[in-house]
């Protein structure tokens, strides 16, 4: 494994852990302000796998001094579970019961899981300093980013479908779960335009940018459900 930890950069380790350590923090925010229900345990899931992909990441980069490469497969199969169970929070947030879409996107993500534990799973995977460079054995790699994006946009379609006839808080959370995959989908596709090469450091770069969607559910998406909150970063605007 190759490592480079020499230069601070924005998705460098320091940043790994603190941002491991801000979504570890919205976990207990979720438990200790908000009501458990199906939709707030949706959340609290959705910030546990991206607390665990950057807890990987970390690892990766020799972190705690564990083996890399069980780290590796741990932040694959974190960031596998993102999609399905982001799938399934708009639903809830909708008041749909689960449906055969979230079923379908759940054993999508079972398969996958099982591929990431066959030894062969990984041809490499470095630490770069700026970013956790990961790659997948035998041509996967396509075939996991086209099950990945596939979901997302499948997610922002059902997001913008069920705000349609939703009630307002309701709409409101919607719009915020879309505002939460924009708000790494975006700045993901614009550093990888600006500069290709960062294309094998995918997954790390948007779960990088994820933490902005983290704050949105903790401090947007779940207030904008209570009957007498607000997202706390439109508070001001009324």
């Amino acid at each position: 494994m190759r490592k480079n930890n020499g230069t601070f950069y924005c998705f460098s380790p320091p940043v790994m852990m603190a941002t491991f350590l801000l979504e570890v923090g919205l976990i207990f925010y979720t438990f200790a302000r908000f009501k458990m229900n199906a939709t707030s345990r949706l959340a609290a899931g959705l910030l546990f796998f991206l607390a665990m992909f950057q807890l990987a990441e970390y690892n990766v980069c020799g972190g705690l001094g564990l083996h890399s490469e069980t780290w590796a497969r741990v932040g694959f199969v974190a960031i596998t579970m993102l999609p399905p169970i982001c799938i399934h929070f708009i639903q809830s947030i909708a008041g749909k019961p689960i449906s055969a879409i979230t079923k379908l996107a759940y054993g999508n993500a079972a398969i996958w899981t099982g591929l990431f534990m066959l030894p062969d799973a990984f041809n490499s995977y470095a630490c770069g300093g700026n970013y956790v460079i990961f790659k997948l054995a035998g041509g996967i790699g396509g075939w996991y980013f086209a099950y990945y994006y596939a979901w997302l946009f499948v997610g922002i379609a059902l997001a913008l479908y069920y705000s349609q006839t939703a009630n307002l808080r309701t709409r409101r959370a919607l719009l915020l779960q879309i505002l939460g995959y924009l708000s790494f989908l975006f700045p993901t596709m614009i550093i990888n335009t600006l500069n290709p090469t960062t294309v094998s450091g995918l997954p790390s770069i948007m779960c990088g940018f994820a933490v902005f969607f983290a704050l949105i559910i903790a401090l947007g998406i779940l207030p904008s459900l209570q009957p007498k909150q607000k997202p706390l970063f439109l508070k001001k605007n009324g």
